[in-house]
């Protein structure tokens, strides 16, 4: 059992829930179970997590929620995606990443407008929120439009403005991210916070790179970058770079000197790994974008028995196609199990941990979100537990990577306050959401 100090009432108490989180009586990097659990917050913040009923202290809250048969799990951290790419999903599929992106995506995504980036990241933020995520990364263009929808849809976000030096705007893209950072960052009631988000190596030259690291030292803020996604990108880093893989140059220019989200990494070596855990580099796994796309299996056992820190990612809709980062939890489990040929590789709880709290330690977020404990913040969903596929329950974390849905997520609290409720969501125009982003994509297509 364990508290924090707390004003005079509780805002949400949540009873009788079955509790499965990091933290849990000294447990830290491990998930732990508490039967008949409650969880009591205020404000923004979780004070109390224990044994059910709560001390009186914590039992006159203004909301009582009752979480008989409901697991309580952290929010899921979807530590890399795109979100407004929503709109392209089921665009452009079944391709080889460069042609992908080179004549499909690329070449629509310079009709994209800021009412279109609205309206595809309104819609990628419901998806999350009804699959439970409660905190996500993102790197795209028109940021402060997803801002908007992130303030509007109550969900969390760290963004960052997609730069790649190879296109003409390069230097507004660059200034457009710092706007963001200074604008944005810490909006929200806290909710948004900001990186700069160079692409990748090989569209943002070392030059270009030392100018954003630059901005990077002035704002006092972290990178989101993609590295290592693919075996030609690598090659032709070694080519161009004296030998050197991406994530070496990266270290030798010194931008892991910045808090750094590495998107995918699967093509590592040795040298990169221990790279990677020295500087602490987080790293986004996205193992259902890298099998679509045929990338690769990135070594994340090698990874985590490294210390680096693994979360997960769903990438954009457009090459997954969705948002679920449960199911990427499973996908990760079954993947590396297969391509170690081992089945005890990334069990149940470990791949429950890469959902949550490696996805905030990735993130550089883990002294506030990724598992339950006073302090952190209210970020809590609720998990039915009546389905007959939650049946038998002889254990139900390996049920949550094995057997739950997305749709199981019935609970949704973000910063101290309800989202979703029973399935539905709170203050949010679903109907309107859904019909605009069909709009919107409908038309973006037309011009391509």
């Amino acid at each position: 059992m364990s508290e924090i100090a707390r004003k005079e009432n509780t805002d949400i108490l949540i009873e009788g829930a079955t509790i499965i989180s990091c933290g849990l009586g000294g447990c830290n990097e491990k998930v732990a179970v508490l039967d008949e659990g409650a969880i009591a917050i205020d404000g923004d913040r979780i004070v109390y997590v224990g044994p059910s009923p709560a001390p009186d202290e914590f039992r006159d809250a203004a909301k009582r929620i009752d979480a008989s048969h409901l697991i309580a799990l952290p929010g899921f951290v979807n530590a890399h995606t795109h979100a407004a790419m929503t709109l392209l999903r089921g665009y452009a599929d079944d391709m080889v990443l460069m042609e992908w992106l080179q004549e499909k995506i690329w070449p629509i995504e310079a009709h994209l407008g800021s009412e279109d980036v609205y309206w595809g990241a309104m819609l990628a933020c419901i998806e999350m929120i009804r699959a439970g995520v409660t905190t996500f990364a993102d790197q795209y263009f028109f940021m402060e439009d997803t801002a908007r929808a992130a303030r509007d849809t109550g969900i969390r976000a760290c963004l960052s403005r997609g730069l790649i030096a190879t296109s003409p705007n390069s230097d507004t893209a660059l200034r457009e991210n710092i706007e963001l950072c200074q604008g944005w960052d810490g909006e929200a009631d806290g909710r948004i916070t900001t990186m700069l988000g160079p692409h990748a190596p090989y569209t943002c030259p070392v030059d270009f790179l030392e100018k954003v690291m630059e901005a990077a030292n002035e704002l006092g803020v972290g990178m989101h970058i993609h590295l290592s996604e693919t075996l030609g990108e690598v090659e032709e880093s070694r080519a161009k770079h004296c030998g050197m893989s991406p994530i070496e140059l990266m270290d030798s220019i010194g931008l892991f000197e910045f808090q750094t989200l590495a998107a995918h990494c699967v093509h590592v070596s040795d040298k990169d790994i221990e790279i990677l855990s020295a500087k602490g580099v987080g790293v986004a796994h996205n193992p259902g974008s890298n099998m679509k796309i045929a990338s690769g299996t990135a070594p994340v056992p090698d990874m985590l028995k490294a210390g680096v820190k693994v979360g997960l990612g769903t990438d954009g809709a457009s090459s997954n196609n969705n948002l679920d980062v449960l199911e990427e939890a499973r996908l990760a489990a079954f993947l590396h199990k297969l391509a170690n040929n081992d089945p005890t590789v990334i069990p149940a709880g470990q791949a429950l941990v890469m959902a949550t709290l490696g996805g905030a330690k990735a993130m550089g977020m883990a002294s506030d979100i990724g598992s339950l404990e006073p302090g952190k913040k209210a970020d809590i969903i609720l998990l039915d537990t009546t389905k007959p596929h939650m049946y038998p329950k002889h254990d139900l974390t390996s049920h949550i990577i094995y057997s739950a849905r997305a749709s199981d997520v019935a609970t949704v609290i973000i910063n101290g306050k309800l989202v979703m409720e029973d399935s539905i969501l709170i203050a949010i125009d679903e109907q309107k959401i859904l019909r605009m982003a069909d709009e919107r994509a409908k038309a973006l297509v037309a011009k391509a």
